[in-house]
């Protein structure tokens, strides 16, 4: 399927695109080009080929999800200016 320039003319009122007269002509050709890409791919065979998750078929290397640090709550609450049930308390800055 091949666009004209009235097409493109459509597609860019459409999209709300302001082309200049000498885009347009370029434009068509760019999607022209895309359109014939699509094309050549849609034609590829692709009966009995597996869907992939990822191109690379790699496995993510996962860390056991362990506990690595140490519960410093209480250092870091010590220095706090307000602290009250565990919770650091800010000034009201919405009323």
């Amino acid at each position: 399927m091949a666009l004209e320039r009235t097409d493109v003319e459509k597609i860019a009122h459409l999209a709300r695109l302001g082309l200049e007269e000498a885009d347009i002509s370029r434009t068509t050709d760019t999607l022209n080009n895309i359109l014939g890409l699509i094309d050549a791919m849609q034609a590829v065979d692709t009966n009995g080929v597996e869907p992939l998750a990822h191109p690379l078929e790699a496995t993510q290397r996962l860390r056991a999800d362990a506990v690595t640090e140490e519960n410093r709550r209480e250092a870091y609450q010590a220095i706090a200016p307000a602290v009250e049930d565990g919770l650091y308390l800010v000034p009201k800055v919405i009323e």
